[in-house]
């Protein structure tokens, strides 16, 4: 139907181009999804970018991404049997089995290596020394060395096969390689590596993967690949057992896990939202519409967050799937109107609607956004996601809608019943029996909240498979892994100096736990020189005794006179495995990691946090103590945000709505507190992430009130509130199926509170004529 001839020209003329610029900016979206999605790259997995980051200890930053960037293309694999001729066997076929993927064998039991590090270190062997070696040398008697520096020489054994005795005539070095060895528990053994634990032999497989951990198809490559490997392993040795661990198999895991929910949120919310707008508008024309302003709006909403954090993460995809059902209130809220008043003109209804969207629109953006205050990169990327979807959505519907819509919105029998609904549905007023009702209601409130516990542990973000964490632990636990997440930091003003301090924290953690340092592969040139004096010392005096004892004259050969630099180390091949542990140059200084081992033991953490005290430039890390404690004080901070939040909401409403701005607040208000009692009564932890979701609740579910008061009394008005409100719940539900325990107790918090509100808002309403509310006929 065409404008009135008392519209004015300027604002159809200007509408019109709003329209076409908007065009120009989908267009230009649509040129950026284009070349997005073919780049498995800009989708991201990594479970640390969900993390906060230390703005006071960049150190500690570093090293997590260091760790994590050395493990993310690894794959370990465990063949064990009875016997070692079946484990040998098992691996074979294993092996045989997974050729076809492209992985390389990053660690191989062969002679090269050894040798390549052999004749690296012989120049500097006088200055390797063991703690147990440097205590023998200052404490034995030189009789004692000398016999058994003479025993050696007559009956060669591991010595002999390092080196020559005059260049160790004691054997240190074989004890010096031993203790290196002992970092790595499988041995060389028959071209395999090998490992004898828990009554089995094992076979150790370590690859090395070739391309990204994951793509977004929902096909687990690597998954299947290892499964292929399982079934020729068994079939090969029926009595083998395969473990397979790795970041690229939790990525995949994580990958195939979010393709299935946002196949089931998004198509399943997607189909909701159309569903409901077909049965309460009869009408193709809606569901186009509304359709398509969900699709610009998720994908503005991926545009822009991958503009602003280069890349997207696969739970926030996850996340923002959800996004369809709070979306569409815009198109729903405009198409009910329409339906209501056939006679009113698209423009003219738009312009109408526009103050209660706009402040329905800016509740929610609010709502969304109080998920980014907290430091976690992940949570900003949602709130942005979901802000940037909600903006793109409702320009959709506010430029497109007037311009594209023609004709009437069929009236349905679905959309009559749901709009007379709303004369019948009770009221609360003051009685005695509503008066006594709330007070039974308050009080198990009270008694639900004083129920509550806190759970911020680190788990609620993690979302591998049972399976695979139980074959991960078990690998990290035959193999003696380092813990990736507690870990100490050592920084100083050279690498001379981190050396020093990594020597004198290995010095507190002895009898503690193991470690892996730089410094048990390059000492301090100040451990280097002290250990060259002594060993010289002692074995020349030694040598000069074996010497009188054969009529011989033996000469200690010659080392290299300066010491062994770390810049030499690392240019080496001899570094690659350790080189990870070098943090290199930091601000003013430089730093590196020292790894620990054996943390099996929970309460030895405080005792290893200990032994950092008092070592200047050592600092100690618990990547998982510090989320936790991270996610909680951000949950009480945010709880009083949250508070905040409420009386903001309810002072803009005030400014609109004066002394009737609390019947839009309150049904919230109320619906968040039973909420949380609902989670007292049945044991469920409160989260940080229940505390968002009551964040959300506020933004979503004021709408309801807000559309309610600016149509009092208007069907049309309830029918929105209603279809679009089953959606948003829908959505959320969904998200509650998240295998994420975190968007999972995002999702069940947003749900049960929507309900409440979507019960409570229209019992707070207003009585009042519709008609007085309608804009003006064409």
């Amino acid at each position: 139907m065409t404008e009135p001839t008392t519209q004015a020209p300027a604002w159809r003329d200007g509408w019109r181009i709003a329209g076409v610029l908007w065009l120009a900016v989908v267009l230009a979206m649509a040129a950026h999804q284009w070349f997005f999605w073919r780049d498995p790259g800009n989708l991201s997995t990594d479970v640390l970018a969900l993390l906060p980051q230390d703005e006071h200890a960049p150190e500690a930053a570093l090293a997590t991404r260091k760790l994590a960037d050395q493990a993310s293309r690894q794959i370990v694999v465990m063949v064990g049997a009875p016997s070692w001729s079946e484990a040998r066997r098992a691996a074979s076929a294993f092996r045989g089995a997974v050729s076809h993927v492209g992985w390389r064998e990053a660690v191989k039991a062969d002679g090269n290596q050894l040798a390549h590090a052999l004749d690296f270190y012989r120049p500097w062997r006088d200055r390797l020394l063991t703690a147990e070696q440097r205590a023998r040398l200052q404490t034995a008697s030189e009789p004692a060395l000398a016999q058994a520096a003479l025993g050696a020489l007559h009956q060669p054994g591991l010595a002999t096969r390092l080196s020559d005795w005059s260049a160790d005539p004691l054997g240190l070095w074989p004890q010096w390689w031993a203790e290196r060895a002992g970092a790595f528990r499988a041995r060389p053994r028959d071209g395999e590596l090998n490992l004898s634990a828990d009554g089995a032999e094992w076979a150790v497989l370590v690859y090395e993967i070739p391309s990204p951990a994951f793509a977004l198809d929902g096909e687990e490559v690597y998954g299947n690949a290892i499964e292929a490997g399982r079934a020729a392993a068994t079939t090969a040795a029926p009595l083998s057992r395969t473990l397979a661990a790795g970041v690229p198999l939790h990525a995949e895991a994580a990958a195939a896990q979010a393709n299935d929910e946002m196949n089931l949120i998004g198509w399943g919310s997607l189909a909701a939202v159309l569903l409901l707008v077909a049965l309460a508008f009869k009408s193709l024309r809606p569901i186009i519409l509304v359709g398509l302003s969900l699709l610009i709006g998720c994908g503005a909403a991926v545009s822009v967050t991958a503009w602003v954090f280069g890349q997207v993460h696969l739970m926030t995809l996850v996340f923002g799937a959800s996004l369809i059902g709070v979306a569409e209130d815009y198109g729903i809220h405009y198409f009910t109107s329409r339906q209501s008043q056939p006679t009113a003109a698209p423009r003219t209804l738009m312009r109408h609607l526009l103050p209660g969207l706009v402040l329905a629109l800016a509740t929610s953006v609010l709502g969304y956004l109080a998920l980014g205050l907290a430091p976690f990169p992940g949570l900003r990327q949602m709130a942005l996601f979901s802000a940037v979807g909600l903006v793109a959505t409702f320009v959709t519907a506010v430029c497109w809608f007037p311009l594209l819509d023609r004709g009437r919105v069929k009236s349905s029998r679905f959309s009559e019943v749901i709009a007379a609904s709303l004369t019948p549905w009770p009221r609360l007023r003051w009685t005695r029996v509503s008066a006594l009702a709330g007070a039974v209601l308050a009080l198990l409130a009270v008694l639900g909240l004083g129920r509550l516990h806190s759970d911020d542990g680190i788990r609620q973000l993690r979302s591998s498979p049972t399976p695979l964490m139980q074959a991960q632990r078990e690998v990290g636990r035959l193999l003696d892994v380092a813990s990736p997440i507690q870990f100490y930091v050592v920084h100083g003003d050279s690498a001379e100096q981190v050396l020093q301090r990594e020597e004198a924290l290995k010095a507190h953690l002895t009898g503690l736990a193991g470690w892996h340092a730089l410094s048990d592969w390059v000492p301090s040139r100040q451990r280097q020189r002290a250990d060259a004096r002594l060993s010289e010392g002692v074995e020349t005096r030694v040598i000069a005794t074996v010497d009188r004892a054969l009529g011989e004259d033996i000469q200690r050969a010659a080392f290299a006179s300066e010491p062994l630099t770390l810049e030499r180390w690392l240019a080496d091949d001899v570094s690659a495995p350790a080189r990870y542990l070098w943090l290199g140059r930091l601000g003013e200084g430089f730093a590196s990691v020292v790894m620990l081992r054996g943390l099996d033991d929970p309460a030895l953490l405080p005792r290893l946090a200990a032994a950092a005290d008092g070592l200047d430039g050592v600092r100690w890390i618990d990547k998982a103590a510090e989320v936790s404690s991270l996610l909680g004080r951000y949950r009480v901070s945010m709880t009083w945000l949250l508070l905040v939040s409420h009386a903001v909401v309810l002072l803009v409403l005030w400014l609109r709505y004066r002394h009737g701005a609390w019947r839009a607040w309150l049904p919230t208000a109320i619906a968040s507190a039973l909420t949380l009692a609902l989670l007292g009564w049945t044991g469920q932890p409160l989260q940080l992430f229940n505390v968002l979701a009551l964040a959300l609740l506020l933004g979503v579910g004021v709408d309801y009130g807000i559309f309610l008061l600016e149509h009092q009394g208007d069907g049309s008005a309830w029918l929105a509130v209603v279809v679009g409100g089953a959606s948003t719940w829908l959505s959320f539900g969904l998200l509650a199926l998240s295998g994420t325990p975190a968007l999972r107790a995002f999702g069940l918090t947003l749900a049960v509170g929507l309900v409440l509100v979507g019960f409570l808002a229209p019992a707070l309403r207003v009585v009042a004529p519709a008609s007085s509310h309608h804009p003006p006929q064409s």
